[in-house]
């Protein structure tokens, strides 16, 4: 995947949209206000995803491509060299940080949102 078509992956998302939050350079996009996946795009191999703290370990142990995120909370963030990655790894990884950001709303919140 390059950046446009991880951007539109993103974006098809519900509920999802994108800002430049911190600077010029880092697109971040969110689900209701929450951030689920960053592309500093003065980086552009790189794209930073939440992730399970347990599935996070894993992932970095499997994929020599993923590693924890440079100025993130490593225990929950990856950055992945996407281009080394197959697409449906990618799409799996945004989808689950995606799911991640989600399922930490109430469920009152969720439901209010039609997630639920």
């Amino acid at each position: 995947m390059n950046i446009e078509e991880i951007r539109q992956y993103c974006l098809q998302k519900l509920y999802a949209t994108e800002e430049f939050p911190f600077d010029d350079v880092t697109l971040v996009f969110k689900v209701a206000g929450k951030m689920f996946a960053c592309l500093p795009l003065n980086k552009p191999d790189k794209l930073v995803l939440k992730c399970d703290a347990d599935y996070a370990a894993e992932l970095r142990d499997k994929y020599s491509a993923i590693e924890p995120a440079w100025h993130f909370n490593k225990k929950y963030w990856n950055q992945h060299l996407y281009a080394a990655l197959d697409d449906k790894v990618v799409m799996h990884l945004i989808d689950h940080s995606y799911d991640e950001v989600v399922k930490k709303f109430s469920r009152k919140r969720r439901i209010e949102l039609g997630l639920e």
